[in-house]
């Protein structure tokens, strides 16, 4: 029984600790999907959207190639 109840509680840890990463797709405007680790961020000066890759590598896009960023 016990054991039974401690698997439950780590699965709801597991889960719960997966929820809390929030992964978004870019769209581009030439019609590619980019898929990104985490919230893309918004360089105002250069105009620059800045996000981690799936791979975990840093990348940047020029916004006005953007035309929609949505969470996945």
């Amino acid at each position: 029984m016990k054991k039974g109840l401690l698997m439950i509680s780590a699965a709801l840890i597991v889960v719960g600790l997966a929820g809390c990463a929030s992964d978004y797709v870019i769209s581009t405007k030439d019609g590619n999907m980019i898929l990104t680790d985490g919230k893309p961020q918004l360089d105002k000066s250069t105009g620059l959207l800045s996000y981690t890759d799936e791979q975990g590598n840093e990348r940047q896009i020029n916004n006005d190639d953007v035309s929609q960023v949505m969470k996945r």
